[in-house]
């Protein structure tokens, strides 16, 4: 890796830094006397090599008077603004030689906020409830964004120093150790990366390579990065070197990239597929390695197979579209997003499960009637991740409730009763499963002037929409800024051995199990582009894959409060059903029900 401190053979340390900006550079090491200049090489890049080890600590400075940790730092212990501290990566003894993955068609996944998963908060917290996710039925454990973000508290997207794990919750031993446990139990362990954009505070980019960053494009949270104007080639490398990074230094099994919609490059090949076919060639080979976006472009050109069935860049997406319309016939809310999807939302689920995306090209309500999507019918199930909650849905409510406090118990049970054993990946969102009472709120711990516009502007947003536009309203919503805040947010382990929330635990180790007997084996057999769907009246629909020649998979769900004729029998044996009496022979679907049926 060209970026950051090295340790080499002799007790010597290579410091490097790309300031295409600075002046001068000069290393900083703690306790080892006064500032030694760094020489400049070519192409922006200051480089010095000196007696070190790891555990030093060190930063840059800059034209003689900024003082910067290093953007490439493995572990800030002082936090974004400190110094940073030399790592061996040699020097973790890893056991999971034998470890080789698992096939991503059994993939479950369960997204977690390490700072509020538990009590404790940190990665050995987060390791004592590996027992406890493994006899759930998950196979993959999703971590939200760790890269070190100013403050004690934050979710992670606000990150601005991409290659340090932030050290509340932990060394970066203790993340290794952590995936290393996992691994033996035999989990998988993804990581959310941010490329889109860094944190609005303890980034000091601008100071030394203000080219990092460019005026062509913007993006939601300002300046883009730089990934197609001159100097870009060294700033796509920092971002390809840290996928490579997470995924070999910390033996990951898989990242998850954040609203990939957001990056803009106009240069071919874009740094999304630049990035994806370096990973493939780099480790394919060695083990599974799965590659996911959040993209609300509905980008489905990313998503292609080779002849084999194995993907050319990412191995899936997370499926918006399906959301989007189960929640509006959960809940029937239909503000924001949503809009594109009231009118007709068994609709739009229908098409979501037959196809992957429902939006393939249509114009959107609510983006002014821009086209959204690409064709996606072709495409196999296992591309689309399918999920009811996740740390977006909840958290970016005003009020970060859960599903459970939203929509009627049965209705979410129906729900679940699809999603757990439809033919797609599935993520789950931690303390879902066992019904938590704790919200999820949107956090974050900045310097008081910049809270204070975070804590505003997240008041005004919500003020525009109803049913929190009163004053009285307002109130009710927590100041993102305060440990209450966080606090409120950290799961209540001691609610699980109790009703409701032990039997909500109860379902979905029963539906994950019935999904590893049932489905998995089938999803092999899917034929893409043969999904089909018919709707049985607004609120009820058919769904059907054929699986070879003559086989299928099938579903019938009622979301009405009225029983729905059926528009034709279903083939094969009844394999799951939340309606007491529905039989093979049955004419109707009851009321907020669900059923499977397989011809093999």
């Amino acid at each position: 890796m060209p970026f950051g401190a090295e340790s080499r053979p002799g007790g010597t340390v290579r410091f490097g830094l790309w300031a295409p900006g600075a002046r001068t550079v000069a290393l900083e090491l703690s306790g080892a006397g006064p500032p030694r200049a760094m020489p400049r090489l070519d192409g922006g890049w200051f480089e010095l090599e000196t007696e070190a080890r790891p555990g030093d600590r060190y930063r840059f400075r800059i034209d003689g008077k900024h003082p910067v940790p290093d953007p490439a730092s493995r572990f800030q212990p002082q936090g974004v603004d400190g110094e940073s501290e030399v790592v061996e990566p040699a020097d973790f003894d890893w056991r999971d030689a034998a470890w080789r993955g698992r096939s991503w068609k059994e993939a479950i996944i369960y997204e977690l906020h390490v700072g509020t998963f538990t009590p404790a908060g940190t990665y050995r917290g987060a390791e004592e409830k590996l027992d406890y996710l493994a006899a759930l039925g998950v196979t993959a454990i999703e971590l939200m964004p760790v890269s070190s973000f100013p403050g004690r508290r934050n979710w992670g997207y606000d990150g601005v120093l991409p290659f340090a794990p932030a050290a509340v919750y932990g060394r970066p031993e203790d993340l290794k150790h952590f995936i290393q446990a996992a691994h033996a139990k035999n989990l998988m362990v993804f990581l959310d990366v941010v490329h889109n954009h860094f944190g609005p505070e303890g980034n000091y980019l601008g100071l030394y390579a203000p080219c990092f960053f460019t005026e062509r494009h913007r993006t939601p949270w300002g300046q883009a990065i730089n990934f197609d104007g001159p100097d870009s080639r060294t700033v796509r490398d920092f971002f390809i070197h840290n996928a490579l990074y997470w995924l070999k230094e910390y033996h990951f099994d898989g990242l998850r990239f954040d609203a990939v919609h957001a990056i803009r490059d106009d240069s071919r090949p874009d740094i999304l597929t630049e990035l994806a076919e370096t990973v493939r060639g780099q480790l394919s080979a060695e083990r599974e390695i799965h590659l996911v976006l959040e993209n609300d472009s509905n980008g489905a050109r990313y998503l292609a197979r080779n002849r084999g069935g194995r993907p050319l860049w990412y191995t899936a997406q997370w499926a918006d579209d399906l959301h989007h319309a189960l929640h509006v016939l959960l809940t029937g809310e239909t503000g924001g997003y949503y809009a594109d999807y009231a009118g007709e939302p068994a609709w739009h689920l229908g098409r979501s499960l037959a196809e992957g995306f429902s939006y393939q090209g249509e114009p959107s309500e609510f983006r002014q009637g821009a086209r959204r999507g690409e064709p996606s019918r072709e495409l196999p199930p296992e591309c689309f991740v399918s999920f009811l909650q996740n740390h977006d849905q909840v958290g970016n409510r005003a009020l970060g409730e859960r599903m459970v406090e939203l929509a009627d118990g049965q209705a979410v049970r129906l729900a679940m009763e699809i999603l757990l054993l439809a033919p797609y990946p599935v993520l789950l969102f931690m303390g879902e499963e066992f019904g938590a009472a704790t919200p999820f709120h949107f956090f974050c711990d900045f310097q008081p002037e910049l809270g204070a516009k975070v804590r505003e502007g997240r008041r005004a947003e919500f003020a525009r929409s109803m049913p929190l536009a009163s004053p009285e309203e307002q109130s009710r919503i927590p100041d993102p800024t305060s440990e209450q805040a966080f606090l409120d947010s950290r799961l209540d382990w001691s609610s699980v051995g109790r009703d409701p929330h032990r039997a909500w635990l109860s379902l979905y180790q029963r539906l994950l199990s019935n999904r590893c007997r049932k489905i998995v084996p089938l999803i092999q057999d899917i034929r893409p582009g043969g999904g089909s769907f018919e709707l049985l009246g607004p609120r009820g629909l058919q769904v059907r894959w054929p699986l070879g020649a003559e086989g299928s998979l099938e579903l019938i769900a009622n979301f009405g409060p009225n029983p729905v004729a059926l528009a034709s029998r279903p083939e094969g044996e009844l394999i799951s059903t939340s309606a007491a009496g529905l039989g093979a022979a049955s004419k109707e679907m009851p009321p907020l029900s669900a059923a499977w049926f397989l011809k093999a």
